[in-house]
């Protein structure tokens, strides 16, 4: 099996979520250039973002586990498969890819390199609906990597793409995204005063996907059984 050094899987996790997040900044200015229907322009932006994120599971996922998310990490470190310093690491890494996939998508449609977002994005509904979110998102990786290995980047991408549209926040689910399009002030945009309410009930719901997945561990077999 091969293995690859630390500094390696970061550079990894920083092209993925660079692409990732300029995937959806991207679109969403795209999509709101070519129809003003909103029904429209969310599905413009959201058969993209599960789009690229089959591409880059499937390619990624080798090298750095493809997590592109702080919550995926830190569950991933409960899991003891990621090491405290390697969580923090992953994280900055993340962070910083987000705030370039931001700047990339601006400099391709000629915005400004950054621009705070004016979206307001607040309230007890849309944190519950970030909380849903990324429970769902955080299960469904785990049970994947218990029962459908194989199947995990076509897994979370039908799961995003279905969470954009059930979710009452359209699943940002990912900290270091909800940070990057915070410095967008266009269609997926967040407004920097909301970015914290957002985020933690983003952990909130990691963690609590983490114990129910815990609970859903298989029983032991016992010699006596039949």
């Amino acid at each position: 099996m091969t293995s690859y050094n630390l500094p390696k899987r970061l550079l990894a996790e920083l092209i993925g979520t660079a692409l990732l997040v300029a995937t959806v900044v991207g679109s969403g200015i795209m999509a709101t250039q070519l129809t003003r229907d909103v029904g429209l322009q969310l599905l413009g932006n959201t058969l993209p973002t599960g789009a690229i994120l089959f591409v880059l599971i499937t390619l990624l996922s080798p090298i750095s586990g493809a997590h592109f998310n702080p919550a995926v990490s830190l569950v991933f470190t409960l899991k003891k498969e990621l090491s405290f310093p390697e969580c923090f690491a992953y994280t900055l890494f993340q962070i910083a890819g987000g705030i370039i996939g931001t700047i990339i998508a601006h400099g391709m449609f000629d915005l400004s390199l950054i621009a705070l977002s004016t979206k307001i994005r607040t309230g007890h509904a849309l944190w519950f609906a970030e909380a849903v979110a990324t429970f769902g998102l955080v299960m469904t990786i785990l049970l994947g990597v218990r029962h459908a290995q194989q199947a995990i980047p076509a897994l979370v991408a039908f799961y995003i793409t279905a969470a954009y549209w059930f979710t009452a926040s359209t699943s940002f689910a990912n900290p270091a995204v909800t940070i990057a399009r915070s410095l967008t002030n266009s269609f997926s945009g967040i407004a920097p005063e909301n970015v914290i309410g957002f985020i933690t009930a983003q952990m909130v719901g990691a963690l609590v996907a983490f114990f129910v997945v815990g609970l859903l561990s298989p029983t032991r077999s016992t010699e006596s059984e039949v």
